[in-house]
């Protein structure tokens, strides 16, 4: 059996769709399964048992003989919580206390970091051990995934294979539920579906103009093909980039999204809020040398077929993977 952890969420969804589309249909899914909004998520995957994530440590310490790999996607993700103890307990404790059963019963794991650990990108983009405890994250997030990171490098032992997955800007279908934490493709969709206009950050800074701020932007589909073949190949231990390793601007987005929909671009600029002003992130973009040299030599998703893929393929015809 696979476990998969935040089967109800984006990410996680979409890597049990791929799992089901290559023949694994004995999958564990786990999540709070209250949160009926996100049942289109799961509701057509095929699995063996759905598992309330506060009851599924136990679960797992008493059928472990039966598991041979968990992905733990499930996390709390929303930036803009300030109040670190909900991090505390739903990303870091969390992820060690699977991390310990992983490791006492020999199961491989894969977990979720997030480049956002990266903070204003002062150490830079590579998924370099070194520079872990140097890092800076920039909200209580970031922070939480880097103590996490910071702990398991610690460790002196480990599960038989562990990978941490520095995702970068994800974007694609099954998103709907994530609300303003959704990627910049749903808002232009939506504000394009309503006024006809999307309206982008104009810049605050003189070396970038309105719209050109930069983003490692990765089709969820990628990421999800990633996360398969690390199960499936089990490279060298430790912590992963996951981009395309090539920056584009928000203003390639929403013009993409524009396109897709076959409509004149309409972008206005507005001020960044004060409140996130200066710690707003004007470049990112993902080293991605250790994954390939780990063997991942796919070609990764063009912004543009992406976009035209989500919106054309999800967006319009209201659709889950």
């Amino acid at each position: 059996m696979i476990v998969i952890t935040g089967a109800a969420g984006f990410i996680a969804s979409v890597t049990a769709g791929l799992l089901n589309r290559k023949g694994h249909n004995d999958l564990i899914l786990v999540d709070d399964f209250s949160k009926k909004e996100k049942e289109a998520n799961y509701i057509h995957k095929k699995y063996r048992l759905l598992v309330d994530r506060n009851v599924f440590p136990e679960w797992f310490d008493e059928h472990h003989a039966q598991v041979h790999f968990v992905i733990h996607l499930g996390a709390r993700t929303d930036t803009t919580e300030f109040d670190y103890s909900v991090f505390q307990k739903l990303n870091v404790d969390y992820t060690l206390a699977l991390w310990d059963l992983c490791t006492r019963h020999h199961i491989p794991m894969i977990y979720a970091s997030s480049a956002a650990t990266y903070g204003m990108g002062e150490m830079g983009y590579e998924d370099s051990h070194e520079i872990v405890h140097q890092l800076q994250p920039l909200n209580a997030y970031g922070r939480s995934k880097n103590e996490i990171d910071k702990w398991i490098l610690n460790q002196d032992t480990c599960p038989p294979f562990w990978a941490g997955l520095k995702f970068f800007n994800v974007y694609g279908p099954n998103e709907y539920h994530k609300g303003r934490m959704a990627s910049v493709v749903l808002h232009s969709f939506e504000q394009i579906q309503k006024d006809g206009q999307v309206k982008l950050f104009r810049s605050h800074r003189p070396d970038f103009k309105d719209g050109q701020q930069l983003r490692d932007f990765v089709y969820v589909k990628d990421v999800a093909d990633v996360i398969v073949w690390l199960m499936e190949h089990q490279p060298e231990n430790g912590l992963y980039n996951v981009g395309t390793g090539h920056a584009r601007s928000f203003y390639d987005l929403a013009d993409s999204t524009f396109k897709a929909l076959g409509m004149e671009t309409n972008i206005r600029f507005i001020d960044t809020p004060v409140d996130i002003r200066d710690k707003y992130q004007y470049f990112t973009e993902a080293k991605m040398d250790k994954l390939r040299k780990a063997g991942y030599h796919r070609t990764f998703t063009t912004l543009e077929a992406g976009v035209a893929d989500y919106v054309k393929g999800y967006l319009v015809e209201n659709k889950t993977f």
